[in-house]
């Protein structure tokens, strides 16, 4: 026998203690390989639940922003249509205000401040006005472990003064 063609002997273990002895050189590390076979399937088996409900928090949270989001939009539009209807310049003010908390008070949207700034141009027909809405949203609540910090979002809306609307009667023609 040479010893070039024949396998390397294999140490005789007990049955329970299979591939103990790692032997140097390129079979001795095949063995020790083999003796891993499956591992990956009972490692995926563990790791997959963990990965799903990472990928479930992640999903929430993304869409507790873009809900946010697209409330904070409708609300701004809201308050810029509230406030184009209105007379005069305090009370467009106040009805942005007010249409644009109970927009978003309606929507589920809790803001931990709620800015609401208006620009009406005196009102004037054919002019427009501005209200941009900003909410400081908590993603606290997102889920039951909760998710700590928040998010600053902000919305604007330009709505046009109607053209052909009256104006208020001072005592004069107009």
């Amino acid at each position: 026998m040479s010893s070039g063609t024949t396998p390397p002997r294999t140490p005789v273990t007990s049955p329970g203690r299979r591939h103990s002895r790692v032997r140097p050189g390129r079979r001795g590390w095949a063995a020790w390989w083999r003796a891993d076979d499956g591992s990956v399937a009972a490692e995926v088996t563990i790791a997959a639940p963990f990965l799903v409900m990472l990928l479930v928090f992640v999903g929430v949270v993304i869409h507790r922003g873009v809900d946010a989001r697209i409330r904070i939009d409708d609300a701004a539009h809201q308050a810029a249509r509230a406030a184009s209807i209105e007379r005069t310049p305090t009370a467009a003010t106040a009805a942005a205000q007010s249409t644009a908390a109970s927009a978003l008070s309606s929507a589920g949207v809790t803001c931990a401040s709620l800015s609401v700034s208006t620009s009406t141009g005196g009102l004037r027909p054919g002019g427009t006005v501005s209200v941009t809405v900003s909410c400081a949203v908590d993603f606290g609540d997102a889920l039951i472990l909760g998710v700590p910090g928040g998010k600053t979002l902000s919305a604007t809306s330009v709505e046009p003064v109607d053209l052909w609307r009256s104006t208020l009667n001072t005592g004069s023609q107009t």
